[in-house]
């Protein structure tokens, strides 16, 4: 068998994913499709298996020389991309005058190659097409002696309806017969040749497997589906040790400000956690890739982060350990009474304390998706600037430009930047990013994180709107979280008070900017509510501060910002009423 392997297209269909990364390269459980396609080639006893090459093309090129069996693979560079008939045409030196098996390089098949060839070279046609029944894209049509007859290329209605109608799936044997309906240079399409000697009475063999599985992984939707079908099962199946494992459940999650999508997958009572961040955007660090690379890190120091069973972070997926549906804000609200709810957010600020000097050895930056650290750049732009564009302007309406302020951000700003000691920092240390499971409290939602001061993380902890806690209240776990850092910093309850104050302040803005922009932007109503809190935390924080050291902010907090919206009001503003 000589089989030839079609990588060299553009994967328009994929963009902007396959921009920086050929289709081919795409994954399934980490491993890239076309390694799938030449390791199951080869499998079938393939002797030589040729690759076209054009966009990306050294990518493709370095993934095939890394392989094992790379001895086994002919690369061919196509300078100008010639489409499925020209790659056909171009390989014919390496392959005539022996039956060419030829496969796409975007679809994901447990097609038996072996047996396909071996159809071929039986019924002696010059074409054979593997088929299958897949409604979305059926347009080819099969007689009853199992002959293909034509191809609906766009107006499907005014084919014959009395015949078949099957799916194409890129997989096909061809004899040299095929050369001579393939114009000799340019660029040309393999099934305007089939449809020629269709035409001159030539017979096209239509091989229809049953029960096979296929998948077009040419969009970004399909690719997706397939990637965290595959995943999602394996997971199951390695945790479970039920290898005949037919389906599993898929239960949808709601998740809360980001865009990433929540499953809880399982049979029976064993259940997981898939987590879609989706494709990979860009070549620098995503998402994903900080998620996983930050929670091994954090699970090897001992800090209580969901164990990750299986990830594909080129595809976006992470199926992890299910902790349950109860989180912080829950379980503070079920609390019964004042001395648990204490009890549990001092424990939470030791966890906080030791995430912080433990999480921060061995930090290395580059896992990091956003800045490497917490600097003034990021309170700037991503607290400041961000509360005035998607709060003030975007919510409130109110024509305030982030210049007005720029002098008392940058002195904000200035002000965090020089806090120490720096640890690992969670970023997003709030009532719905942790969780309680079987009496310990865990961390999720860690993706964000990077180098930067524990008293922002405190703040995050404290202030947050969702929970609300009493003034009284955050001032006394602010004294035990100072009195605990002391003892673990060169540094005194006084400078650790002082140091949180500002922290605070550029979390109130983001908590601010946050709920303005996912409530304008994003059409979420349900951070409105939680408005009103995040105003008057705002104002409480500004008011322990050094009389005149941020003027303007005070005003903005006192007078522009309404005292009377209620969590009724800020949703009803949201709404437009």
């Amino acid at each position: 068998m000589i089989a030839l392997v079609l990588a060299a297209g553009f994967g328009t269909r994929l963009r902007p994913y396959s921009q920086h990364t050929p289709k081919p390269l795409f994954t399934l459980n980490r491993q890239p499709l076309l390694d799938i396609i030449l390791r199951r080639l080869l499998a079938a006893d393939a002797r030589t298996i040729i690759v076209n090459t054009h966009h990306h093309h050294r990518q493709i090129e370095d993934f095939v020389h890394s392989c094992p069996y790379a001895d086994h693979v002919v690369l061919r560079h196509e300078p100008e991309i010639l489409g499925t008939g020209g790659a056909i045409r171009n390989t014919a030196d390496i392959w005539h005058p022996h039956p060419l098996l030829v496969v796409n390089s975007d679809i994901y098949t447990d097609l038996d190659y072996q047996a396909f060839y071996r159809f071929h070279r039986q019924h002696g046609f010059p074409v054979s097409l593997a088929l299958c029944d897949h409604p979305e894209f059926n347009s080819v049509r099969v007689d009853d002696a199992q002959r293909v007859v034509g191809f609906d290329r766009s107006d499907r209605s005014a084919a014959d309806p009395d015949l078949r109608r099957m799916t194409f799936t890129g997989v096909q044997v061809l004899n040299d017969e095929l050369l001579a309906y393939i114009p000799s240079k340019g660029y040309a399409d393999s099934i305007d040749a089939y449809a020629a000697m269709i035409d001159d009475g030539l017979d096209i063999a239509a091989y229809i497997p049953r029960d096979l599985q296929w998948s077009d992984l040419g969009t970004p939707e399909r690719y997706q589906a397939v990637a965290r079908e595959i995943m999602a099962v394996r997971a199951v199946k390695q945790v479970t040790s039920n290898e005949e494992l037919a389906a599993i459940d898929w239960q949808p999650l709601k998740g809360d400000g980001s865009e990433r999508r929540w499953f809880r997958v399982g049979a029976g009572k064993k259940t997981l956690i898939v987590a879609d961040h989706g494709i990979k955007p860009s070549s620098a660090t995503c998402e994903a890739e900080s998620f996983v690379a930050i929670a091994r890190h954090l699970f090897r120091k001992g800090l209580p982060v969901p164990s990750i069973i299986m990830e594909d972070t080129f595809a976006g997926l992470v199926v992890m350990e299910d902790l349950g549906t109860l989180n912080l804000q829950t379980y503070i609200q079920r609390a019964a009474d004042q001395q648990s709810i204490d009890s549990a957010y001092r424990r939470l600020i030791d966890l906080l304390i030791g995430m912080s000097f433990r999480g921060g050895e061995g930090f290395d930056p580059g896992w990091t998706c956003q800045t490497p650290r917490y600097d003034h750049e990021v309170v700037l732009q991503l607290e400041c600037r961000y509360f005035v564009e998607a709060f003030l302007q975007g919510f409130l309406g109110e024509d305030i430009d982030f210049e007005m302020l720029a002098p008392e951000c940058s002195r904000l700003a200035d002000m965090v930047a020089a806090v120490r000691p720096l640890g690992f920092m969670h970023r997003d240390f709030q009532s719905r990013n942790i969780m309680v499971h079987n009496d310990r409290f865990y961390l999720i939602d860690f993706q964000g994180g990077r180098l930067g001061p524990p008293h922002y993380d405190l703040a995050s902890l404290i202030i947050d709107p969702y929970v609300d806690l009493p003034v009284a209240l955050r001032e006394s776990l602010l004294d035990y979280f100072c009195i605990r850092l002391a003892e673990r910093a060169a540094l005194t309850v006084a400078e650790a008070s002082r140091a949180y104050r500002y922290c605070a302040l550029a979390r109130n803005l983001q908590i601010l900017g946050a709920y303005g922009y996912l409530t304008r932007r994003r059409g979420k109503p349900f951070f409105a509510q939680f408005i009103p809190a995040a105003a008057r935390s705002l104002r409480e924080n500004l008011s322990r501060m050094e009389e005149n050291e941020f003027p303007l902010l005070c005003r903005i907090a006192n007078k522009t910002i309404p005292r009377h919206l209620s969590p009724s009001q800020a949703r009803d503003k949201n709404s437009g009423r």
